[in-house]
């Protein structure tokens, strides 16, 4: 019998999953770019409290 079993064809890339992003990959650049923002404000907020008492 040579029928070839589902586990052993070469997926698409859909089938795969490929395309898209991974989840934890998300989650990172999600976290990343909400920690950014936070420590820029903060630096933004230290820098305006700075110049008012000159």
């Amino acid at each position: 019998m040579s029928e070839i079993s589902d586990k052993s064809r070469p997926g698409t890339g859909e089938e795969r999953g490929e395309g898209k992003f991974p989840r934890g990959l998300v989650l990172r650049l999600f976290a990343y770019l909400v920690a950014g923002h936070l420590f820029a404000g903060f630096l933004y907020l230290l820098f305006m409290l700075g110049g008012q008492n000159q």
